[in-house]
């Protein structure tokens, strides 16, 4: 069910980048946005693994660490390739995965993480973040964010009259106003609902891989509690990346997280026991 609902929202993002983008910018500015948004997130799905957890200041940890022992076992299961393991020197418990295929993973906890953490706990925080490797979900979301990025740098450049077509200048302006205004936004709500089911999916293969959702279910409501409590240094554009929204005390940017809910998440994971 969410494989096909991040299916229909794709369909839909393309939809608008093609309507929206023919009449803002013609063939010749969908191009130009698809491409401008494309080599920017090509690089990104490439070097962004690194890049954050060089970011991070993330340290690889040794084959006989309990964590990873804990991810050999875990992946052996999901029948995956074993992914490096790290860990970011964060009070928080947290831990995000990156890497842009099962073959080039990496997943990274926090040392809050691991000191606040059960080994039944840990396993369902992994299990999740091993969701997200099998599923693919950093090539999905790369995907999105080209479309997203193409809609937004379509609507930006018709605000300066740079990317408005000739065929659509003497035509409805109030269409015109509503799709430089709106269609950004709306590119980026759809983005954001394709990550929260791509959530979804992941907690769902972690409760799985775990052998129980009651494991991710109980550490996602100390994750909660403890995102509250203590926050997290480190840059807002990463938020989308942990599995729960690291940055406290931002009600307005935790109403547009990519992130759903704790709370239906956790009533969900209930729902399979």
């Amino acid at each position: 069910m969410n494989g096909l609902k991040t299916f229909g929202l794709m369909a839909i993002l393309t939809f608008m980048f093609l309507f929206i983008g023919g009449a803002l910018g013609g063939q010749g500015g969908m191009v130009i946005a698809f491409l401008f948004a494309g080599v920017t997130n090509f690089i990104s799905y490439f070097f962004s693994d690194k890049l954050v957890l060089k970011a991070y200041k993330a340290e690889e940890l040794p084959a006989d660490h309990q964590v990873n022992r804990l991810v050999e076992k875990l992946a052996r299961k999901a029948e995956l390739p074993m992914p490096k393991v790290y860990m970011l020197n964060q009070n928080q418990p947290n831990a995000f995965a990156t890497g842009r295929n099962p073959s080039h993973a990496a997943v990274a906890v926090t040392r809050g993480l691991v000191n606040s953490m059960n080994d039944e706990e840990l396993s369902g925080v992994l299990g999740h973040e091993l969701g997200h490797i099998a599923n693919r979900d950093i090539l999905i979301g790369t995907i999105a964010a080209t479309f997203a990025g193409a809609i937004s740098y379509l609507g930006y450049a018709s605000r300066f009259g740079t990317g408005i077509s000739r065929n659509n200048r003497g035509g409805n302006l109030l269409f015109l106003l509503l799709a430089v205004i709106l269609a950004p936004l709306a590119a980026s709500l759809i983005r954001m609902a394709i990550s929260r089911t791509r959530e979804y999916k992941a907690d769902h293969f972690g409760a799985s891989v775990s052998g129980n959702p009651l494991y991710l279910s109980n550490a996602l409501s100390k994750l909660e509690n403890w995102s509250k409590q203590i926050p997290m240094s480190g840059n807002q554009a990463t938020s989308h990346m942990f599995i729960v929204y690291p940055f406290s005390g931002k009600s307005f940017a935790r109403l547009f997280s990519t992130h759903p809910p704790t709370s239906e998440r956790i009533r969900r994971l209930k729902e399979m026991t």
